[in-house]
C-alpha cells in the first residue's frame, strides 16, 4: 500500500509510526519546523522514509500512491493529487464538522463559549473541509483550559483513532454527509488579538485563554500583552482615566 503522508508536528510523526506499523510504503510531505516543533522531516529521515518540504502539489512523487493522509498539513491539496489517489484521501480536522471549517477552529470554539468540540476525519475534496465524514468524536471543553492544552488534548485523542479511521478509508467506507449549520473561518488572528472591553467578563476571560498558545502572541489591549485576567484588571486600573467603559 503506497501512502502519501502530508503532515507536520508530533501528530505527523505519530501518524508516520502507525502507517509504518501497518506495513505501508510511505512518502512524507511536510514543512520546515522551528525548534519548538518536532520535525517530521527529520523523523522520517531517522526512520529511513523519503520526505520533502516541497508542497505535495508540486513535488515529484516516488511512486503511484494509493492513499493520501493529511495530518496538520498547511497547504490545500489540489485536484491533480486527489485524482492520483482516486479521491481516497483523508484529512484530520480539529472540530465537529461542519462547524468551524477553515482555521483556528478550537480557538473560535473557546471564544464562542462552546461546551464541546471534537475532531473529524473526513474525505478531502475540492472544498475546504467539506468532504464526507469518515469518523467523528466529541470532546468536552473545560472552563479552565487554554488553547494550547485543548489543542494538544484534541489531537492526542484524534491520533488514538487514526488507525480506526484509516481502516475505514481502506475498506471503501463512503462516509456520511456533514450534518448541521456550517461555519468557516479564514486563516487570521481572531479579532486581531485585541480584547474588546465591550465584551462581557466571561467572554473576555475565554478570549484570553483562547489566545494562549506559545510562542504565538498573547491577547493584547493597546499593544500590551495580557496573559491572564488579573493583568487586564491591572491595566484598566492604571489607565482608567482614558477608558470610557468596562
Amino acid at each position: 500500500m503506497n501512502v502519501i503522508l502530508c503532515g507536520y508536528d508530533w501528530t505527523g510523526c505519530r501518524a508516520l509510526d502507525m502507517l509504518i506499523n501497518l506495513g505501508c510504503n510511505v512518502f512524507v510531505c511536510t514543512h520546515d519546523a522551528p525548534p519548538h516543533i518536532p520535525s517530521l522531516h527529520e523523523y522520517a529521515s531517522e526512520r529511513e522514509i523519503l520526505a520533502t518540504t516541497e508542497t505535495v502539489n508540486d513535488t515529484v512523487l516516488p511512486f503511484k500512491p494509493d492513499i493520501l493522509c493529511s495530518i496538520y498539513y498547511r497547504y490545500i491539496i489540489k485536484k491533480n493529487i486527489l485524482e492520483l489517489v482516486n479521491y481516497r484521501a483523508m484529512n484530520l480536522h480539529p472540530s465537529l464538522l461542519p462547524k468551524y471549517r477553515g482555521c483556528s477552529s478550537l480557538t473560535w470554539a473557546m471564544i464562542h463559549g462552546d461546551y464541546e468540540t471534537g475532531f473529524t476525519y473526513h474525505y478531502i475534496n475540492e472544498g475546504c473541509d467539506t468532504g464526507k465524514v469518515i469518523l467523528q468524536k466529541k470532546l468536552d471543553i473545560y472552563p479552565f483550559e487554554n488553547q494550547n492544552n485543548l489543542y494538544q488534548r484534541a489531537m492526542f485523542s484524534a491520533l488514538k483513532s487514526f488507525t480506526e479511521a484509516f481502516q475505514l478509508l481502506l475498506s471503501g467506507y463512503e462516509g456520511q454527509e456533514q450534518k448541521g449549520e456550517p461555519t468557516y473561518y479564514a486563516r487570521s488572528v481572531p479579532e486581531n488579538g485585541e480584547i474588546n472591553l465591550n465584551w462581557n467578563k466571561r467572554k473576555i476571560k475565554r478570549f484570553i485563554r483562547a489566545m494562549i498558545n506559545p510562542p504565538l502572541p498573547y491577547a493584547k489591549i493597546n499593544n500590551v500583552e495580557i496573559k491572564k485576567y488579573s493583568e487586564l484588571l491591572d491595566f484598566i486600573n492604571e489607565n482608567r482615566h482614558c477608558i470610557k467603559k468596562f
